[in-house]
């Protein structure tokens, strides 16, 4: 008989659903100690957590004959995706059942910072002191909001602005812009539009690309008296210069309800006397509880019967059905795709895979695979390999698939053709050289032989002499160590580096590479 384990409290409703199941064993371990955790799910087929359980090595050194982990919940930062992948554990999550609990929250914090509200209550609640003319507070009517993030809750914060009378832009560069024009909203590709804004909300994935997304250097372009919101994730707000910010008062008032480390008991932020603070209750009302619990408990029991996966993010699609070779295939079609969007960033139009030789015989399995890597760094959690194909037909994209003619002289060899708004268009081809060994071969006409891995700078110029050197002079003034260095040269006198770093790069290292003098391109991605 399969056995799902709770790891953590869900609402009632969740529990009874898996009481009632007579196919399944139940065990709610919710109570017991964390450091107890790995031991007491040692036979479990499924388990369902929420955030204060770190599905990590130590839980799963317990995970004998884990299949599945349902967190209930949205956030995935507190699973290994990675670790579960390689154990053969299916992850999946509970996307949209606290949708309107998030929003809402986050026109409670925007009012509250407006109006100053936590302080006004403290003071007559608390201190018994009626002060009047100590809260003048200001309206949302007429003034501009700034969405970053325009998916299923940043969407649904600005329709409520609207009604508030709010002038709203949204900054969302893997969107159309008529999901948001259609809706009244104005869009942009400027981030700087969103900086000139009364109020900044985010609402984005987690990722490496929105991780400190606002730092002291957007602050410094912001108005003055900004209010700044996060009921997303923390970390994308830099919460050592949002403090200066705040203590400067260039940033009036900021609400949050997420923080970088939690529980935040002892963030600095919390020593300010302009800031509204929640303990990460954006999913905390007892309609959304019962939903997350409700669905849950229902997904864990179809994983339990082997009936599906929803909402799987890493379920592989039919791996059964696909020889061992081309199981590197699939991860080198999402982890060119992935490539793709990085050095392609924008909406997506249309993604094309093609293929030659024996590899041609699973067009489809590629295309999904080549669907997560290109949307996740839009779609971030939302896309999977069950939904994938569903969520870019919903989005408008247009998936295709082409078996060309072997004249490339590999014997298996796979293509990616991303094409982004505005008609930008990046191609990828790579290929296996045995089960382990994935190669990029071909980046936009240039021939290049490298590596899928790493932090990878992508510098197109034209092709005269002292470039390399410039480059290299370049990096090491920033203290950047150069691991391998790949180097492609076309036809019409263009080069294009392929340039594998030891460190981080930033934005301002990339714009001092845009600005040598043969420079055509910089773009930096990273797998």
């Amino acid at each position: 008989m399969p056995r799902i384990i709770v790891c953590d409290h869900i609402h009632k409703k969740g529990l009874e659903i898996l009481e009632n199941a007579k196919d399944i064993e139940y065990i709610n371990i919710a109570n017991e100690p964390k450091d107890k955790v790995p031991e007491l799910i040692k036979g479990a087929d499924i388990a369902i957590t929420r955030s204060s359980t770190d599905v990590d090595v130590n839980f799963l050194t317990g995970a004998d004959k884990l299949k599945a982990v349902v967190r209930a919940g949205v956030g995935v930062d507190n699973v290994d995706i990675e670790s579960c992948s390689k154990k053969g554990i299916i992850v999946m999550n509970v996307p949209t059942a606290n949708t309107i609990a998030a929003v809402e929250l986050t026109m409670a914090h925007m009012l509250s910072c407006m109006r100053t509200f936590p302080y006004a209550h403290s003071q007559l609640k608390d201190k018994r002191v009626w002060k009047r003319e100590d809260w003048y507070g200001r309206e949302l009517n007429g003034k501009k909001l700034g969405v970053i993030g325009f998916g299923n809750i940043g969407s649904r914060v600005a329709t409520r602005a609207l009604a508030f009378g709010m002038e709203v832009v949204t900054y969302d560069p893997y969107i159309k812009p008529t999901k948001a024009t259609d809706l009244g909203v104005a869009y942009t590709t400027s981030f700087d539009d969103i900086l000139s804004c009364d109020i900044i909300t985010i609402h984005t994935p987690k990722n490496k690309e929105t991780v400190n997304m606002i730092t002291s250097k957007e602050i410094a372009k912001m108005k003055e008296g900004v209010v700044l919101i996060n009921c997303a994730r923390g970390g994308l707000y830099n919460e050592e210069d949002l403090y200066e910010g705040l203590k400067s008062k260039k940033v009036s008032f900021a609400g949050m309800d997420v923080f970088n480390k939690e529980p935040a008991t002892s963030n600095p932020l919390l020593d300010l006397d302009n800031i509204c603070v929640t303990a990460h209750l954006g999913a905390n009302t007892l309609e959304s509880q019962e939903k997350i619990a409700i669905e849950a408990a229902t997904n864990a029991l179809q994983a339990a019967r082997g009936i599906a996966y929803p909402n799987a993010l890493n379920l592989p699609v039919k791996v059964s059905e696909v020889p061992e070779f081309a199981l590197g295939f699939l991860e080198l079609a999402q982890k060119m795709a992935f490539l793709a969007s990085q050095i392609n960033k924008g909406a997506i139009e249309s993604i094309k895979v093609t293929a030659e030789g024996e590899i041609a015989d699973y067009l489809d399995p590629l295309a999904t695979f080549a669907i997560v890597g290109a949307a996740s760094q839009s779609v971030g959690e939302n896309v999977n390999y069950v939904n994938a194909m569903f969520l870019m037909k919903e989005m408008g994209v247009e998936v295709s698939t082409k078996a060309d003619k072997n004249t490339s002289g590999y014997k298996n060899k796979i293509g990616v053709k991303l094409t982004t708004a505005g008609g930008n268009i990046t191609t990828i081809c790579g290929t296996m050289f045995d089960e382990n060994t994935a190669r990029v071969m071909n980046i936009n006409g240039f021939e290049v032989d490298v590596e899928p891995k790493g932090k990878m700078i992508f510098f197109k110029n034209s092709d005269v002499p002292g470039v390399i050197g410039d480059v290299g002079a370049t990096l090491a003034k920033h203290n950047i160590n150069i691991a391998d260095f790949r180097l492609g040269r076309s036809q019409h006198k263009e080069a294009l580096a392929v340039i594998i770093v030891d460190n981080d790069i930033t934005t301002d290292v990339l714009a001092e590479l845009g600005k040598i003098k043969a420079a055509i391109s910089v773009t930096y991605a990273e797998i």
